[in-house]
């Protein structure tokens, strides 16, 4: 019997970020990785983002959610361990406590700070569930502690997030998922292509907030490398790549810039750029031969009416 508990359990795995910046900062084509922009403001600016009107991903996985909950969680199963990958405020893991109820939850993310304000919430909620959280950057490799149950582990990465990495980058994310889900399985969301004049709303909003969130990465930067960054130096920029089937963030340079940190520095021309994401845009076909390359052997696929976004479960 699972003992109730009403408080969040909280680890971190540290990592020595400063030789990835450096590496960015300092290419020829200067980039800084996505999970930068997840420090705790960003976190709340990208909780915002997924407020807007013309940011549909969240809006539409969450009807597919709902219209679906019954197959999705039939597909499922109920108990086990349910695994929140970029787990934000869990509110999406939080949807289908009542109908997977699963014993245990595990949130992952980024910004271990803003995930714990999230679970204390919940844990008062949920005295069922035992309820940990990791602060981890799993793009490079996820690792899931030995403490947490090995059976019936459902990995849960919903909105869109696996369009940051590229094809070779998810390929490899989702073959470990494979790995340690035992006899569980992966519900995941995807963006799927459309319109150039749909996507760039999304990422290029009137109120200006995406631009806030990938501005905000610079003060993000400064905090782990002791840098100068100065947010009002430089724009948000949107491009939509069809050859990749993607978009793509940067932060362009207002005007010349030299930005220093101990023992190094980078100077920018007017009209530099940063790159900061990709948001890769999947068919369900090209979706559904990744998960058959990283080992899934079986899905089934929900969709909105636009077929704008997919949920999937795969084993």
């Amino acid at each position: 019997m699972q003992i109730p508990t009403t408080s969040a359990d909280t680890a971190t795995i540290d990592h020595d970020f400063i030789p990835e910046i450096e590496l960015g900062l300092l290419a020829e084509n200067a980039s800084i990785s996505p999970k930068f922009l997840y420090d705790p403001l960003g976190s709340h600016l990208f909780t915002a983002i997924t407020l807007l009107p013309e940011y549909y991903p969240t809006n539409t996985e969450k009807n597919i959610f709902t219209q679906y909950q019954d197959e999705i969680s039939e597909a499922v199963g109920i108990g086990g361990t349910l695994i929140d990958l970029g787990a934000g405020n869990c509110q999406k893991a939080e949807s289908f406590f009542d109908t997977l109820k699963p014993s245990n939850y595990l949130a992952i993310d980024f910004s271990v700070e803003y995930l714990q304000d999230a679970l204390n919430k919940l844990a008062g909620k949920y005295p069922d569930i035992l309820m940990q959280c990791i602060g981890m950057d799993f793009s490079k490799e996820l690792i899931i502690p030995d403490s947490i149950a090995k059976t019936k582990r459902t990995f849960f990465y919903p909105g869109s997030s696996l369009g940051n990495f590229l094809q070779s980058e998810a390929l490899e994310l989702l073959s470990q998922i494979k790995n340690q889900a035992n006899d569980g399985g992966l519900l995941i969301g995807v963006d799927l292509m459309k319109a150039d004049s749909v996507l760039m709303a999304a990422y290029d909003d009137p109120l200006k907030v995406t631009a806030a969130f990938n501005l905000n990465i610079l003060r993000s930067i400064n905090s782990h490398l002791g840098s100068d960054f100065r947010v009002d130096q430089f724009r948000h920029k949107v491009k939509v790549n069809h050859a990749d089937n993607r978009v793509e963030l940067y932060l362009e340079a207002l005007e010349n810039v030299t930005v220093s940190w101990p023992g190094k520095l980078r100077t920018f021309k007017k009209g530099e750029l940063i790159h900061t994401e990709n948001s890769h845009k999947y068919t369900i076909e090209s979706i559904k031969q990744l998960l058959i390359n990283a080992g899934f052997e079986s899905s089934q696929i929900w969709t909105d009416p636009k077929n704008y976004f997919a949920v999937i479960y795969a084993k």
